[in-house]
């Protein structure tokens, strides 16, 4: 059998690395600074606004929900 070494790109500094000790990143270093992109809000989930109606009807739904689980 052939001992094939799989290497992965590190998703900071793109460079090429077959260690698995800091996984998906290639060193400590680029696993601080994805960390540290993470704590200053650099990766965020797109979301949409909700105007304040479709706020109130999300509200009460969410009220008639409850109500009805607790008859």
């Amino acid at each position: 059998m052939d001992n094939v070494i799989k290497t992965h790109k590190c998703p900071i500094c793109h460079k090429l690395f077959s260690d698995d000790k800091y996984s998906p990143f290639c060193s400590k270093r680029c696993a601080d600074i994805d960390l540290g992109r993470w704590f200053n809000g650099d990766y965020s989930v797109p979301a949409e606004t909700l105007d304040e109606m479709e706020t109130e009807e999300l509200y009460e739904a969410l009220e008639n929900e409850h109500d009805g689980k607790n008859k």
